[in-house]
């Protein structure tokens, strides 16, 4: 599933991209090569990133 449609981001990728690179989703955007346009995936790009770093601290989350 496409997290960004402007940036062709997946949220595959965007999890990955979370657990190698700190800060927040224009970070990790940067990480990927790419800024956000529009905007509105933001939002749920912070919610993946936290779930994803949140999974690493406590496995148990991720299940």
């Amino acid at each position: 599933m496409y997290t960004c449609i402007c940036n062709a981001i997946r949220e595959c990728d965007l999890r990955q991209a979370a657990r190698q690179h700190n800060g927040n989703a224009e970070s990790v955007y940067a990480k990927l090569g790419k800024k956000p346009n529009c905007g509105n995936c933001l939002e749920e790009a912070e919610d993946v990133i936290r779930e994803e770093r949140e999974a690493l601290i406590d496995p148990a989350i991720a299940a």
